[in-house]
């Protein structure tokens, strides 16, 4: 049997400083929505998440709450593996950075780098932001705050060691130049053509002022700074450096590293030259999306303009949250989010198009056909149309997820799912049911609308598999294993007996919801 090909995908480690938000949410929800998407096309997928959890930021955060920083990560993490589990996130790996498969190969990438050459010691002296744990030039830190957060960064001048960074300024460069696709959007591309190009400066990778993180293996008084222990995740994660390195051999370089935008330059400038450090390959691609945006501004833990995934989904269920994330927003660039638009996007989408085609082809099949996807045995133009549409979809949807274009996807679904309902218009079965002679036409009526049903069960798979369990539950298809090649065939359920359940997407009062979640949010920020 031939092995299947392999396909590796990451999202960032979560920095566990306090519960995640709808921001962490939407770069997760995507990178499922990948895992499934390859695994239902036949790929051996690994899909890696996990967190973040060393730093002078936590140290701190600790000692406020009275508590040890593994202590506090701990309970952190544990809100994390909870929110992950409700949203039915399909993680085949959680990386914790304070787990000794970590620790040890950090320190085996350090000794490595180390060792070639690239590690040295000196004195550090620079303007530091303790909440981005990120050091900055007079020039960036402009009247002394930080770019990043906006919050003022403080003087420090300290013994570290440090990577050669510089050394890599010409291969990166032939790396962004040479192979296109390493980064994209092309904006995040040319952003980091154009820093590169300014000049790198070696990069501290130690730290002596705090203990909680990884000791250097040389100097047990120092601590591994954030980025070389944080990007390595995605290499320790596979045993690169133990006896079983089996995995690493197996799904390295990684195809897809899906990252917020704000850290592509940790992940398409350091990540790759410490690959290069060690001798390894890099990955194959980086993928920096956008922010969602609330208040005129990006989402954050220490502004408290958050918005919680775990209440939308008590109040509206999984599979629209990750529909709405997916379907509104555009790869790569920012988008805002409103609890309007979010309703919106349920009623219409989910209410309305699809949610409907299934609850009215259903109650059809019962009325006119004993509940039994009867036999098609006429076609006119119209079926025609539908069926190429049908059978052309997955196609289509196929090409927009290779290019990570989620909402183009979905729209491409949703074209199909739109047509449908107009073909029940066209077609008006109430009229072709009151006259015997139009029996064989009002069967294949059915029977099309059926097989629609069933690809689009099938199409939605990777972004709402709750709902697609519910649609098949519905249309007599529970025990059918989900197939993609199955979507570019029409005819294949033949008397299947379908029966209606419940709704699929109730319809909302937006008004009141929108009410509603106005006053949660109001008693969430009184605490």
């Amino acid at each position: 049997m031939e092995d299947k090909k392999t396909y590796y995908i990451t999202t960032p480690i979560y920095y566990p400083s306090a519960k995640l938000h709808i921001g962490h949410t939407y770069c997760t929800v995507m990178a499922d929505a990948m895992a499934r998407f390859k695994r239902l096309s036949g790929y051996d997928v690994r899909f890696l998440t996990g967190t973040d959890e060393h730093g002078q930021k936590i140290e701190k955060c600790a000692i406020e709450a009275g508590c040890s920083p593994k202590d506090y990560v701990d309970s952190v993490v544990e809100t994390i593996l909870r929110l992950w589990d409700k949203m039915e996130i399909s993680y085949d790996d959680f990386i914790r950075t304070t787990e000794p498969r970590h620790i040890e190969g950090v320190q085996k990438i350090f000794m490595k780098m180390y060792e070639n050459g690239d590690i040295y010691k000196g004195t550090y002296e620079g303007l530091y932001c303790t909440p981005c744990e990120a050091f900055w030039t007079e020039t960036q830190a402009e009247n002394g705050i930080c770019p990043d957060c906006g919050r003022p960064v403080r003087k420090m001048q300290e013994e570290a060691y440090f990577f050669r960074l510089s050394e890599y300024s010409d291969k990166l460069l032939d790396l962004f130049r040479n192979n296109r696709e390493f980064l994209q959007p092309e904006s995040r591309r040319n952003e980091m053509i154009s820093f590169v190009e300014q000049g790198l400066e070696d990069l501290c990778i130690s730290r002596s002022e705090f203990d909680w993180g990884i000791p250097v293996p040389i100097d047990e008084d120092h601590v591994i700074y954030v980025w070389l222990d944080a990007l390595s995740n995605y290499i320790t994660a596979l045993g690169w450096g133990t006896e079983d390195d089996s995995l690493y051999k197996k799904y390295w370089p990684a195809n897809v590293h899906l990252v917020g935008k704000e850290i592509v330059r940790f992940h398409s400038i350091i990540w790759p030259a410490m690959m290069m450090s060690i001798e390894e390959p890099i990955p194959k691609q980086v993928l920096g999306h956008g922010w969602l945006l609330i208040d005129g501004g990006k989402m954050s833990k220490s502004k408290g303009n958050i918005v919680d995934p775990e209440i939308l989904i008590d109040r509206y269920g999984i599979d629209a949250l990750k529909y709405f994330l997916l379907r509104e927003y555009t790869f790569g660039q920012d988008g805002i989010y409103t609890n309007e638009v979010m309703l919106k996007r349920i009623n219409f989408d989910l209410a309305n198009d699809l949610g409907n085609l299934l609850s009215r082809t259903v109650s059809m099949i019962e009325k006119y056909c004993g509940g039994i996807v009867p036999e098609a045995k006429t076609k006119d133009a119209l079926d025609e149309e539908l069926i190429a549409l049908v059978t052309s979809t997955a196609g289509r949807v196929e090409d927009k997820m290779n290019a990570f274009q989620f909402n183009m996807a979905l729209e491409e679904i949703w074209v199909m799912i739109r047509r449908a309902n107009k073909y029940i218009d066209e077609k008006t079965p109430w009229v072709l049911a009151k006259d015997e002679a139009g029996k064989d036409e009002l069967n294949t009526v059915m029977r099309n609308l059926a097989e629609a049903l069933r690809i689009a069960s099938i199409l939605i798979t990777p972004f709402m598999h709750t709902a697609s369990d519910k649609m098949r539950e519905q249309l007599g298809l529970a025990e059918t294993e989900i197939k993609w090649e199955d979507t570019f065939e029409f005819y294949q359920m033949e008397g299947s007996k379908v029966s209606k359940g419940q709704q699929l997407f109730p319809r909302l009062d937006i008004e009141k919801e929108l009410e509603a979640l106005e006053e949660i949010r109001n008693a969430a920020n009184e605490k």
